[in-house]
């Protein structure tokens, strides 16, 4: 059961990873590397500020903050400079390496004995539980991972509607649409350079709030927990498109969500089956890369099985 309740709160938290990467990966087909320097960034920031005893709430707001600004400078970058899409995401990775560390000043911020989020939810819950652990299906749980769960929910559930409402706006309307038709959006007068920068800024200060909050659950922040993070949410993505199967909106950030959470369950399965811990990576690139495969060989499968019998067809009605 605290696998379980670890895995999911984890997800929860990576769930804004992924509706970071859905926003500059989905809307905009920016393939934006900054996203691993980014939950970097948020993490170091959110743990420094902690350290100097700043209120959570402000702490995690500013790290968010800081990542939709390092977000925003990938776009400046690439609209004003006219730099690759691709380079531009791997010129600011590699600058907020250095920042991060600069932020930090030191490879690993603990946060066992900080004031933070999960410790305020911990608090929350032992004074409305009024007990250190409860009994949930049978399995004692401490109050700080039920409780830890929930905030996470709560924050992710909050974020999604904010999101889902913001793009049913004029604003989030004209962002999709230059995502998807850049010179209809400029004939009708929208700026598509603005709303890149804009996009990846929000984009990006989503990545670094997950970063902030995944440094508070796990109690310290790495220079080094930013490392694959972008195919993480790839992955999450793709497994939620496959469940909601669709192109609406609030479908597919449900989807991002759900996605996420379920990539954290199979990880967490296989970690305890036996998987090496060293290996997570490349088993998570090698899913990445089949669920991009796969869809592209069953289309062509299924096509190929149509026009044989569409020709078996013709066949018959010849001979009759």
């Amino acid at each position: 059961m605290l696998l379980l309740i670890g895995a999911l709160t984890i997800g929860l938290i990576l769930a804004l990873l992924a509706l970071g990467v859905f926003i500059s990966f989905r809307i905009f087909e920016f393939p934006d590397i900054t996203a691993d320097g980014s939950i970097t960034l948020g993490a170091a920031i959110a743990a420094v500020l902690l350290v100097k005893h700043v209120n959570p709430v402000v702490a995690t707001g500013l790290a968010a903050a800081a990542g939709a600004a390092a977000g925003s400078l990938t776009g400046v970058i690439h609209t004003r400079f006219h730099i690759n899409r691709l380079l531009s995401g791997i010129l600011m990775m590699t600058a907020l390496y250095s920042i991060n560390l600069r932020v930090m000043g030191k490879s690993n911020v603990p946060l066992l004995s900080e004031q933070t989020l999960a410790s305020d939810a911990e608090r929350a819950g032992i004074a409305v539980l009024r007990t250190a652990s409860v009994n949930l299906f049978r399995w004692d749980v401490s109050t700080r991972d039920l409780s830890a769960l929930v905030c996470a929910l709560l924050v992710v559930t909050a974020v999604a509607l904010v999101l889902y409402a913001f793009f049913r706006t004029d604003l989030g309307t004209a962002m999709q649409a230059a995502g998807d038709n850049q010179q209809m959006i400029r004939a009708l007068g929208v700026n598509v350079e603005n709303m890149i920068v804009l996009g990846l800024a929000l984009s990006n200060g989503l990545v670094a709030l997950a970063g902030a909050l995944l440094a508070q659950y796990q109690g310290f922040a790495d220079v080094q927990m930013g490392i694959g993070m972008v195919v993480w949410g790839l992955a999450s993505i793709i497994i939620g498109e496959s469940l909601v199967r669709t192109r609406q909106i609030g479908f597919l950030i449900v989807g991002a969500v759900m996605g996420s959470v379920l990539f954290r369950l199979l990880v967490a399965i296989a970690l305890r089956g036996g998987l090496n811990p060293n290996d997570l990576k490349l088993i998570t690139a090698a899913f990445v890369f089949a669920a991009l495969v796969l869809p592209q060989l069953l289309a062509r499968t299924t096509a190929r099985s149509r026009r044989a019998r569409d020709r078996r067809q013709d066949a018959a009605a010849e001979m009759a």
